[in-house]
């Protein structure tokens, strides 16, 4: 077991090819869930489970119905059906078992199944941890860090979003700046301060 690789995968979804800041998938819960730092954060952990059991089951669905049987081309309906299905029965549970955590997550839980970064890790998973069809030595341990990271990079990347314009309500800032206008400027400052990671060599 090579314990530098994972370790690789996790440094390189958090900082390196974050999803957000550097690969630019899920900008619209982004920009819309970031106002405040509590839902936030409940939004980074609900995404961070849904992509690390969406890379689960996208690797189990991929490795033994489509890449066995050559159905490749059926991939992407495949793996959106997954996501929106996981993404319900995870809804359901919550609400049936912690109607408070249900309820703090409210309309974020849902918007899930619309984040593209949660598809996108899915899509990632095969393209890189399965060659000619055949899945690389530990692909299913990798596909699964690699969800979980890529979470945890969308969580970092909210969080500190979300703590810079709590700041900026009792800030000076421009009436033609205010709201989106100044997100949009912040994000880019952020992306581009992630960039400095792409220089590093793991």
């Amino acid at each position: 077991m090579d314990l530098s690789s994972y370790i690789t995968i996790i440094i390189s979804t958090v900082f390196i090819n974050n999803f957000i800041l550097s690969r630019f998938l899920g900008l619209c819960s982004f920009i819309g869930v970031s106002k405040n730092t509590g839902p936030a954060l409940s939004m980074g952990v609900a995404v961070t489970f849904v992509t690390t059991m969406a890379s689960i089951i996208s690797w189990l669905v991929y490795y033994f119905i489509l890449a066995p049987y050559h159905l490749e081309y059926l991939r992407t309906i495949s793996f959106i059906l997954v996501i929106a299905s996981f993404v319900q029965f995870t809804e359901i549970v919550i609400q049936k078992r912690s109607p408070a955590l249900y309820k703090i997550f409210g309309i974020y839980l849902p918007l899930i199944t619309v984040n593209c970064a949660v598809f996108g890790v899915a899509i990632l998973n095969t393209d890189v941890f399965f060659l000619g069809g055949r899945a690389v030595a530990g692909s299913f341990l990798k596909s699964t860090l690699q969800g979980f990271g890529a979470g945890l990079g969308y969580t970092l990347a909210m969080f500190l979003m979300s703590t810079i314009r709590e700041r900026l309500e009792y800030a000076d800032v421009p009436r033609s700046l205010k709201d989106i206008p100044i997100t949009f400027i912040i994000a880019s400052l952020m992306s581009m301060a992630f960039l400095g990671f792409s220089g590093f060599k793991i």
